[in-house]
């Protein structure tokens, strides 16, 4: 089978790297119009809430370190996800779908989970706001929308504003590399809410697809392939796993991560490097036909997401020596003696979105884009094979 085991991915270094207070408290977001059954709940608002879902148990027990255990519980969220499907019928897609005419909104919102601690541990705030961006535009790109705009929700319980400019800025950038509108936000001034020093983050984006271009995954059938876009790192889900890990490791952030194949870089360099931004290559692609469903591997890793994409019926095999695995997880599942069947339900492991595509659309594809690679196929029977 063709693979593209040894393909360049990017490095940590070439990654591109308000108004009126108000009180806030947390909620689900209010679905205020669902016109039709094709309205979709995003699972994004739960995921980055520590209730992101599974449809596998944990794997192996022993003595390693587990999502659950890092205070994530998969059994609390998928049951949040059954009561809220009986209010919101049609919910599990990355993105919600809205008609509007000959064409469909296609909505996301998300945050940047515990991600954040290691901002402020590491000082870093330029980037955290790519992060933000990236995890609700890459979600709605998953239907073939292009997005528009985007908003975002930043509070703190005192106000720094030169602190609150730099991750502004870095919802700038991520907005220029999606090649859409910040077209407005909120600044929430919250006394004794947050630790000093310290604040939340929420963003919110909106784009459009005509309904005959939407990717849905209906046509996707046996013998379809399965292209991996590689990752920066760990994006922006598994924090709470990560944070364990280096706390039960003993490691600090300063150290170097061991077995980097570049120029030595820190543990916090690596964790800190902002989520890829797939927009302009995935609309590329998608322009040039034979993609027939795109799943953004987030919470829940490829064991969760992939087979959203899917039709009953169907599942996929996994290819697992058909990319290199970049040293940080290898480090996350020795310092934590993580299992495999874990470490691919919480992290990419080094693949941040998977497109479904034809066979021919998939020779074009691997050759217009080195960076890519063949990482599976589709099968009859559910679920995620590793093989």
């Amino acid at each position: 089978m063709p693979t593209c085991s040894g393909a360049s991915f990017p490095s940590v270094e070439s990654i591109v790297g308000r108004l009126s207070a108000s009180r806030c408290r947390p909620r689900l977001p209010v679905v205020h119009a669902r016109p039709s059954t094709v309205f979709q709940f995003t699972r994004r608002f739960l995921e980055r809430n520590g209730l992101s879902m599974s449809c596998s148990g944990i794997g192996g027990g022993g003595k390693g370190l587990t999502y659950k255990e890092a205070g994530v519980d998969i059994d609390s969220g998928t049951g949040l996800v059954r009561r809220i499907a009986k209010m919101a019928p049609g919910i599990g897609g990355f993105g919600g779908l809205f008609p509007l005419g000959d064409s469909y909104l296609v909505a996301s919102t998300d945050g940047v989970g515990t991600k954040l601690k290691l901002a402020f541990e590491t000082r870093n705030h330029e980037t955290i706001g790519i992060d933000l961006v990236a995890m609700s535009v890459n979600d709605i790109v998953t239907s073939g929308a292009k997005p528009l705009f985007f908003l975002d929700y930043f509070a703190t319980s005192n106000l720094d504003v030169d602190l609150a400019e730099k991750v502004i800025k870095g919802i700038v950038n991520g907005c220029q590399q999606s090649d859409c509108v910040l077209l407005g936000g909120e600044t929430a001034e919250m006394p004794d809410f947050y630790a000093k020093g310290e604040y939340d983050l929420s963003g919110f984006a909106v784009g459009i697809v005509k309904k005959e271009s939407l990717i849905d995954g209906k046509n996707i059938k046996r013998g379809d392939v399965l292209i991996g876009f590689p990752s920066s790192g760990v994006h922006s889900n598994g924090f709470s796993l990560v944070r364990r890990v280096l706390s039960q490791s003993g490691s600090s952030l300063s150290d170097k991560l061991p077995g980097h194949n570049t120029e030595q870089i820190t543990l916090g360099e690596a964790l800190m490097a902002p989520t890829v931004i797939y927009v302009k290559q995935v609309l590329d692609i998608v322009s040039k036909g034979g993609v027939k469903g795109i799943a953004h591997i987030t919470g829940g890793g490829f064991t969760d997401n992939i087979p959203r994409v899917f039709p009953p019926g169907l599942g996929a095999n996994i290819f697992t020596n058909s990319w290199d695995v970049p040293s940080l997880f290898k480090w996350l599942q020795e310092a934590g003696k993580i299992d495999d069947a874990e470490m691919r339900r919480t992290f990419n492991m080094g693949i941040g979105l998977v497109a479904v595509v034809s066979p021919v659309a998939s020779e074009r594809i691997l050759g217009e884009h080195g960076t890519v690679c063949r990482i599976g196929e589709v099968v009859e029977g559910e679920g995620v094979k590793f093989i």
